[in-house]
């Protein structure tokens, strides 16, 4: 603990005055404080212990990731103190009836400050770290699980399932570029103000991707511009997938396309037009889905069914006969009711 209390401010736990739980991040629970003897409002995160969240947060300055105060070392009441966003969660922005408000130049700053955010660190950019300042900034806040880059890091499975990119639902190697793919989601979110996969469970939602590599649905009338770079972010294949210095300079680019305003403020606040695109969807995705289990229903009952006529070929083989002829004809009879037993009922694959 020694070493890592000479690389940050120590805060005094009686020096924190605690008003509400505000949210969870990985591995701790947020509480709106006020630092008394700073007389500041602040966001403290209590931890069971102290790791590389700190030291992560130390050593970083900027803009678009929460500013780091100090950490609390006393123990049991470990954690560390940032400042407070209060716009709340991106999330709960989106949520909000003043996200339908949203024009180009929110998406289009929001999606630059979270790539520029991102790229200073290594992080999965899943949806509830990303938080709004009160004077509309987005910045990134939560590390519990953070680390510099390494290309040969396995990552957790910390987080929700429409936002991992599939190496990381399939505890693959990771790099930069899974957190390429959580970024289209949260891109794509920004843009529809709808929740990804609604309706599917985290499972389910982990093999339509994997598996059936599907991916959001991106309503047709969606810019193309921003249609191509969350395309981009989604493909499979991670080396693929655009690193987050391309990805600016492409926003960049596309700051400077005088048709995009228009075409995406008529996209934004046109949602009753397309929302029926994204709900086709995941109606298909439930069917595909419900066709599934019954799939493996039916071929549980199939396996079971070979399972009998296995132990009724084994009874019989047990059994003397009068003669081979008889044993023949009566192996025979129960092959070919079991299989018609088997295919009664089934439907075509």
């Amino acid at each position: 603990m020694s070493s890592l209390s000479a690389s940050f401010v120590q805060i005094r736990f009686d020096d924190i005055h605690f008003y509400e739980n505000c949210g969870g991040g990985s591995f701790g629970s947020v509480y709106r404080a006020r630092w008394i003897s700073q007389d500041k409002e602040v966001a403290v995160k209590k931890l069971l212990k102290i790791e590389n969240e700190a030291e992560i947060l130390s050593v970083l300055s900027h803009r678009n990731i929460i500013q780091f105060y100090g950490a609390i070392l006393e123990a049991p009441n470990y954690g560390i103190v940032t400042e407070y966003a209060g716009g709340g969660s991106l999330y709960d922005y989106l949520s909000s009836a003043e996200s339908e408000e949203m024009d180009l130049g929110q998406v289009m700053t929001w999606a630059m400050e979270i790539a520029k955010g991102t790229v200073t660190i290594h992080c999965r950019i899943y949806f509830k770290p990303v938080v709004v300042t009160a004077d509309n900034v987005l910045k990134i806040c939560d590390f519990g699980a953070s680390r510099f880059h390494s290309h040969t890091t396995h990552m957790s499975l910390v987080g929700t399932f429409p936002w991992m990119a599939p190496e990381i639902i399939q505890s693959l190697p990771v790099s930069e570029t899974c957190d390429t793919y959580s970024y289209g989601v949260v891109l794509w979110e920004m843009l529809t103000r709808e929740i990804p996969f609604k309706g599917l469970e985290g499972l389910q939602v982990a093999w339509l991707v994997v598996e059936k590599s599907e991916r959001l649905t991106i309503p047709s009338s969606c810019p193309t511009s921003f249609a191509e770079l969350m395309r981009k972010c989604w493909v499979t294949e991670p080396k693929e997938r655009p690193m987050f210095k391309h990805i600016l300079t492409t926003l960049e680019s596309m700051s400077n396309d005088s048709k995009l305003p228009e075409e995406c403020n008529s996209f934004l606040h046109n949602k009753a037009e397309w929302s029926c695109e994204i709900e086709a969807t995941l109606e298909r995705l439930k069917k595909l889905e419900r066709d599934l289990s019954s799939k493996e229903q039916e071929l549980k009952e199939r396996e079971r069914r070979l399972k009998m006529w296995e132990r009724k070929l084994i009874e019989q083989s047990n059994t003397p006969v009068s003669s081979s002829v008889a044993y023949t004809h009566c192996t025979t009879t129960t092959a070919t009711h079991c299989v018609e037993s088997l295919n009664m009922n089934s439907t075509p694959a």
